[in-house]
């Protein structure tokens, strides 16, 4: 019989033991089928996985059961919940990728219709232009049933955040640090608790993680895994939205460059060459992007995006 609570707590252990990055041990964790099973030593070890699975249950034999447990309760009595690899809502979109994490800590609800989900990002500098665009194109996601994902920050992310929320959608916000430290930035911690009744606050990290260099590009992975596609509004070439831009593309998701992207960056109009790659004018050409066919309402003109 499957325990879920137990299990939990033998996922946070092994990933406190983990020699190599969390996917390696969230790969191992899910192939395995149970983190009781390798953190015991019980059970068959898939062989691709056994050289790190020794090496990880040497490391987790001094980590403490009875203290990751507490880390669970702790954060439920603050509205923090937990989801790892091995629990059926887990989000499925994010489970197809290959450097998924082992678990994701988040406050608010999470549902199925997640799986109708694209990520909108780009420069926390916006220009006024680069606002308005993605206020429009997340309101016609929004129309068309789309949970929108992004990064909680500044400047195109907020914009997305904000109208999802005000035209009635869901919306996910990945931050890149625990989630029970303040949010960063501070200006989003009132945004970051409407989204909680809108959709979900979610973090990889430990709950108590800063804010660091090393923890935003982990999160930009994330916030690419939970969606089908990216669209990148507005970035430099030195911007995070340009790294999500290329994990979005290794993830084997769909990516939407903004025409206005395409004439102003050097980088847009060489990742526009590649496969996998649209670049938008309108909402449809996003919509059109899905592998299932997504209506929008009716046959009024969709509005320019670019």
């Amino acid at each position: 019989m499957f325990d879920r609570l137990a299990e939990q707590v033998a996922v946070l252990a092994l990933t406190e033991a983990s020699p190599g990055p969390w996917w390696r041990t969230a790969a191992a964790i899910e192939d395995a089928g149970s983190a009781l099973a390798i953190r015991h030593g019980h059970g068959p070890i898939p062989e691709q996985h056994r050289d790190y699975v020794a090496v990880l249950q040497d490391r987790a034999g001094s980590t403490s059961l009875p203290a990751m447990a507490e880390r669970i309760e702790d954060a439920a009595e603050r509205g923090v919940r937990l989801v790892t690899v091995l629990d059926d809502d887990y989000p499925v979109n994010l489970r197809a990728i290959h450097d998924k994490p082992p678990f994701l800590w988040y406050a608010g609800t999470l549902s199925a219709a997640d799986a109708r989900a694209i990520a909108v990002v780009g420069t926390r500098g916006a220009s006024d232009d680069g606002l308005r665009r993605a206020r429009r194109l997340t309101a016609g996601l929004v129309e068309a049933g789309v949970t929108v994902v992004s990064g909680l920050a500044s400047g195109i992310d907020t914009a997305a955040h904000l109208t999802a929320l005000e035209t009635g959608g869901r919306t996910l916000a990945v931050l890149g640090h625990g989630i029970l430290r303040p949010v960063y930035p501070k200006e989003n911690r009132g945004l970051a608790a409407r989204i909680r009744s809108g959709g979900a606050v979610m973090s990889q990290f430990w709950l108590e993680t800063p804010p660091q260099r090393t923890t935003f590009p982990l999160r930009n992975a994330v916030t690419s895994g939970l969606a089908t596609g990216t669209v990148v509004i507005e970035a430099s070439a030195t911007s995070g939205a340009k790294m999500q831009a290329r994990l979005a593309l290794q993830h084997g998701k769909r990516l939407f460059l903004l025409s206005s992207l395409v004439d102003s960056e050097d980088w847009a109009r060489k990742y526009a060459r590649r496969p996998g790659v649209t670049v938008v004018k309108t909402i449809e050409d996003v919509l059109g992007g899905y592998s299932e066919k997504v209506t929008s309402g009716g046959g009024r003109r969709k509005p320019r995006v670019r």
